[in-house]
């Protein structure tokens, strides 16, 4: 969430709404023996004349059909280090999207696209490279708002009963979120939204834009890379609080590109890629204002 995107949620065994509900999420082996032959092989995607990408087209600020995404700039970047066009086969994530995407095949005809650029990593039905980001979920709330001393989890806890109490409180359901409601007894503050919303104009950070903005919620919790996008576009901008994992409750995750299995050779093409182009892709990153987190910090065991 881990929302649209696959945002992370306790397992990553399907993508549903990060990324917020997301938002599903969590290790992948390096394949050193290929990587030679990843090198020789530039210039060509997996074998093709061009990098395509599986996408949803309406999903910032991971990607949309204007290549608008943090996404879209790391498959130019990849593109680019292929020495390949880059070309998009575009399909809502909310309508069965692996198998619309990545494993569809006509007989006697090609896949419509070979790589997702972002998916936690760990997602049971594709293969996942190594990862190029982890980040976490985050609190967000307008400034100005008798919330500007809170700087962490641990301070907004410190609130007291009697303040918390008043507060509404946004989150997806059947993310971390809700485990954690329910662990500091939020659960009477929480306004729950759909994991999933089949609306067609919905889009992963309408919980912000519309509900957090217009006042009917005091606090949204969602997947990082939403919050910290979304909260960028007021004045002055919204506050982005990420959140620590805490025993139990597994709040941040990895993410790297997901491919069909069987493909050895490409998927050593992409994680060269990813080794040689770090800096570039945390570039990215920090333009979209995603919160990382550096190294494992996620805490599973009670």
């Amino acid at each position: 969430m881990i929302e649209a995107r696959p945002c992370p949620a306790r397992k990553p065994t399907r993508l549903s709404r990060h990324a917020a509900g997301a938002v599903a999420a969590c290790s992948t082996a390096l394949l050193l023996a290929a990587a030679p032959a990843a090198h020789a092989d530039e210039g060509k995607a997996g074998g093709r004349d061009a990098l395509r990408v599986c996408q949803d087209p309406n999903n910032l600020p991971f990607a949309n059909d204007k290549e608008q995404g943090f996404e879209n700039r790391i498959a130019d970047l990849l593109g680019k280090h292929l020495g390949v066009p880059v070309t998009y086969f575009n399909y809502p994530q909310r309508f069965v999207f692996i198998r619309n995407t990545l494993r569809y095949k006509v007989p006697g005809e090609d896949y419509p696209c070979d790589v997702i650029i972002g998916l936690p990593v760990g997602f049971d039905q594709v293969a996942v490279t190594k990862p190029y980001y982890r980040s976490t979920y985050a609190m967000i709330f307008p400034q100005g708002k008798g919330l500007d001393d809170v700087n962490s989890v641990d301070d907004f806890l410190a609130l007291g009963p009697e303040r918390l109490s008043k507060l509404r409180i946004g989150l997806y359901d059947k993310s971390p979120v809700s485990q954690w409601m329910d662990r500091h007894k939020l659960v009477d503050q929480g306004v729950p939204y759909q994991t999933i919303n089949v609306a067609m104009d919905h889009y992963v950070g309408d919980i912000i834009d519309k509900d957090l903005a217009g006042g009917k919620l005091d606090v949204a919790i969602v997947w990082g890379p939403v919050a910290g996008y979304y909260a960028s576009k007021f004045n002055p901008p919204m506050k982005v609080v990420p959140m620590k994992s805490e025993p139990g409750v597994q709040f941040d995750f990895a993410f790297g590109m997901g491919i069909r299995r069987g493909e050895p050779e490409w998927k050593a093409q992409i994680e060269g890629f990813l080794d040689t182009h770090q800096a570039q892709i945390a570039e990215i990153l920090k333009t979209y204002n995603v919160p990382l987190v550096e190294g494992d910090q996620k805490v599973v065991s009670n």
